[in-house]
């Protein structure tokens, strides 16, 4: 197995979505003055994280604020996650990003099979993810029909539908995100993995919240 590397969140979702996956309108900030700055040109609430290549696990580390209301907050907020980066993460950066809402979460993504090779994942996310354990795969590369069979045969139908006075999940965008991350597979051979987690539905639009993709070093 090659040695391998992670993208930083910015870098992984322009990857993705040149080949068509739904990412949030999010700016690239270097310190909490231009953070703020950022926010109000996106709209409030916005969500700031802190950004760079040897961060992986932003949440794990509390590296993620949520719901920020307005200029003082994002400057405040900032200023805590740039004093929380330390050597290892090498250049970090501020991400800010609209806050989006959604009662549903799903997860997709690229895994490779030592056997059988690159692989499409389509998942139900959240907190419950793990212990439902509903995910499909396709080996890459998918058709929009793959697609739609991928979404079809995860169990938990419901929440694909009307759900809380959300309108239901619209399956056409949703199998753009599984066809994009087959092309971005088959378009870049240093993708060793992807995840987007979460896949946010909101107004019935599924859009990645997050992203982490894995290239050979």
């Amino acid at each position: 197995m090659p040695d391998s590397t992670t993208l930083s969140e910015t870098e992984s979702k322009r990857l993705l979505a040149a080949h068509g996956v739904p990412v949030a309108d999010e700016r690239l900030a270097p310190d909490a003055d231009a953070a703020a700055q950022a926010a109000e040109e996106i709209g409030f609430p916005v969500v700031v994280k802190l950004n760079g290549d040897g961060i992986a696990h932003k949440t794990e580390r509390g590296l993620v604020r949520l719901g920020l209301a307005d200029a003082a907050a994002v400057r405040a907020a900032s200023t805590e996650l740039l004093a929380k980066a330390t050597p290892e993460d090498g250049e970090v950066q501020l991400l800010v990003a609209p806050m989006v809402r959604g009662s549903r979460e799903l997860i997709a993504g690229l895994a490779e099979d030592p056997q059988f090779g690159m692989t499409v994942m389509l998942g139900v996310g959240g907190v419950l993810a793990e212990a439902i354990g509903d995910v499909v795969l396709r080996l890459v590369p998918i058709t929009a029909t793959d697609a739609e069979d991928m979404i079809d045969e995860l169990a938990t139908q419901r929440l694909l539908g009307e759900f809380r006075g959300e309108p239901a999940v619209d399956r056409e965008a949703l199998v753009a995100v599984l066809l994009g991350l087959s092309a971005a597979a088959e378009a870049d051979g240093r993708i060793v993995s992807a995840d987007l987690n979460p896949l946010i539905v909101a107004d019935g639009r599924p859009v990645a919240v997050d992203a982490l993709v894995e290239v050979t070093a």
